[in-house]
């Protein structure tokens, strides 16, 4: 298998993972149970997971109203694909 195609693999189910823990921490909410600290949230946006945490919170509508959430997770979406296009460029 293409090398390329698995780091595109494991990038789509890091992003999966992502999405699934803001899931996650809005059901924990909901019941008030213990929670996923908002750093790891933020966290593995930054880790290459930031398009599964902005549909996260938009899916989930959690953390929409946080302005910390609003500013940083679409901010690791740019940063994200910052990354990608000079990963890229450089593999090219």
């Amino acid at each position: 298998m293409n090398w390329v195609l698995c780091i595109v693999l494991v990038l789509i189910a890091w992003n999966i993972v992502t999405f699934s823990l803001y899931g996650i921490d809005k059901n924990r909410a909901k019941k008030r149970k213990w929670r996923i600290r908002e750093s790891t949230l933020i966290l593995c946006a930054f880790l290459m997971g930031g398009v599964g945490a902005l549909a996260g919170m938009g899916f989930f509508r959690h953390k929409t109203k946080h302005v910390k959430f609003r500013i940083l997770v679409p901010l690791a979406v740019a940063v994200n694909i910052g990354i990608a296009v000079i990963a890229w460029k450089i593999v090219r």
